[in-house]
């Protein structure tokens, strides 16, 4: 069904632009090429006006922009893409080929963003303390990326590499035992014009109204 805003998507431009168009670019990154720390700070700056639980602003960021750094991250995440990928495949073989490339050439990704939490949740932990814990970095993550995306450079979110977390720790000076990683950006400059909506689900096929549907139908009258 053709909807405004279907009709409208390739049009659109602003916020709803960037909403749309902030996807995971592989493919596409300059890779070699430097990106300058302000342009980092900048989006940082913006990132950090995200909500995030109790307000207490429990995050961290480490920038890894050091390229005998990165080289170090960069073997720890071959290791550990390779083995994700072994087991569980991606159906779209294409989506497996852009994951292998940054993976083959992380050592080359000018910048690498860590976004961490103070703190390290028990193994018992609840559902809600996972969802707050987790839930208070990742709308900063994504304004990062939003705000990357705005100037120009493109971004990967990744979690892979944390099979090898505390090796990371040490790698980039980070207190394991009290701070947790929780995902790496991987962040250049945008090769060729423009970015276009990734392929996704109609929202019909994963929305249902007042109660679980499986699939989603249409809206029940409000009752009266």
């Amino acid at each position: 069904m053709m909807t405004r805003f279907t009709a409208e998507l390739g049009e659109r431009d602003g916020l709803d632009r960037a909403l749309t168009t902030t996807r995971s670019i592989r493919r596409r990154l300059a890779y070699g090429e430097p990106v300058d720390r302000e342009l980092i700070s900048d989006c940082l700056q913006l990132a950090v006006h995200a909500p995030n639980g109790g307000n207490r602003q429990e995050w961290r960021f480490v920038v890894a922009d050091d390229p005998a750094v990165i080289e170090q991250i960069a073997g720890y995440y071959r290791t550990a893409s390779e083995a994700y990928l072994a087991a569980k495949p991606p159906r779209d073989p294409s989506m497996a080929a852009a994951a292998r490339l940054l993976a083959s050439r992380l050592h080359e990704v000018p910048v690498l963003v860590v976004g961490c939490l103070k703190g390290r949740l028990a193994p018992e932990a609840s559902a809600r303390e996972l969802s707050s814990f987790y839930g208070s970095i990742y709308p900063a993550l994504w304004s990062f990326m939003l705000a990357a995306g705005r100037r120009r450079l493109g971004t990967t979110l990744t979690t892979v590499q944390l099979a090898y977390e505390r090796e990371l720790a040490d790698v980039l000076g980070i207190p394991y035992e009290t701070t947790t990683q929780v995902a790496m950006v991987a962040v250049g400059h945008l090769l060729g014009d423009g970015v276009s909506p990734a392929p996704r689900r109609p929202v019909d096929e994963v929305l249902s109204w007042n109660c679980w549907q499986e699939p989603a139908t249409a809206p029940r009258p409000a009752p009266s």
